[in-house]
């Protein structure tokens, strides 16, 4: 990934010509990632989205701990944090693959642990499975995902950001590269958010999902009222951390994605991406 692609045209030095860099080139003028200074700062924004979307995993647990005792355990916790400090230290893409699937593995291994078991199996959540989802919450997590996806899709189209040239994920057809990519940090704080609540405040319950074919989706009433859960989160406000204003999700994605323009054509030095649970 950090390496320029053999025989590409272009030189650019993100792997397999998948540099939204190169699209923002043709759009708004900025130069291709074509120096290693500007090759290891596109390895440094993929690296990032993936520590602070472990860290982010890490703190949802924490926060929404239901399983035994009192609170997460500790060796879990600390396993995830150096999971996070691995990632931001990853300087090849088996590196930062390897990391990203153990904690993965660490997260999705207790996220039953946050959910309320009211109805007795009815959110059994023994591993995560897509294509298809087998169970409820597996159906729940990636219709998260797709409406996470879709949101930042549009933001990037509404700017003028070729969504399908992405910085870590690879190039193929009618896949939203960047719109994934950029979606990492988002997806505890946004989609895995509003699977816990929807559960947890019972706005979906066992009858909401339907079964076939060995795999598991939302029925229409439940897809509805998800769907009002995931547009309550993205309504949700937060402060900015870099200038400190309150807005919503919603809006936070735009200001991302214009801060993403001003970094690829070298009006600030950084990307910066520090949305964090705390």
């Amino acid at each position: 990934m950090w390496r320029a692609a053999p025989g590409s045209p272009s030189g650019c030095s993100c792997a397999r010509r998948a540099c939204c860099c190169a699209s923002t080139a043709t759009k708004r003028g900025a130069a291709c990632c074509t120096s290693p200074l500007r090759a290891n700062a596109c390895r440094s924004s993929s690296a990032a989205h993936w520590w602070r979307k472990i860290r982010n995993c890490r703190t949802l647990l924490r926060r929404n701990w239901r399983g035994e005792g009192a609170e997460a355990p500790a060796e879990l916790l600390i396993s995830l944090k150096e999971d996070a400090r691995h990632a931001e230290r990853a300087v090849s893409l088996e590196e930062l693959l390897g990391v990203e699937g153990s904690g993965a593995a660490r997260y999705f291994g207790n996220f039953s642990s946050l959910l309320k078991a009211d109805e007795p199996g009815a959110f059994a959540f023994p591993e995560r499975s897509r294509r298809p989802p087998r169970d409820p919450v597996n159906a729940l997590l990636s219709f998260a995902y797709s409406m996470l996806s879709r949101e930042w899709l549009a933001v990037l189209s509404a700017v003028g950001l070729d969504a399908y040239r992405g910085f870590y994920h690879q190039q193929r057809f009618a896949r939203p590269a960047l719109a994934l990519d950029l979606m990492e940090p988002f997806r505890p704080l946004v989609a895995d958010s509003a699977a816990i609540t929807a559960i947890n405040n019972g706005e979906v319950g066992a009858a909401d999902f339907v079964h076939a074919a060995g795999g598991c989706a939302l029925a229409d009433r439940g897809r509805r009222s998800f769907i009002a859960a995931f547009e309550r989160r993205m309504a949700t406000e937060i402060t900015h951390p870099l200038f400190g204003y309150a807005a919503s999700y919603r809006r936070l994605l735009e200001v991302q994605a214009r801060l993403l323009i001003r970094w690829l054509a070298g009006e600030i030095p950084e990307y910066l991406t520090d949305f964090i649970l705390s």
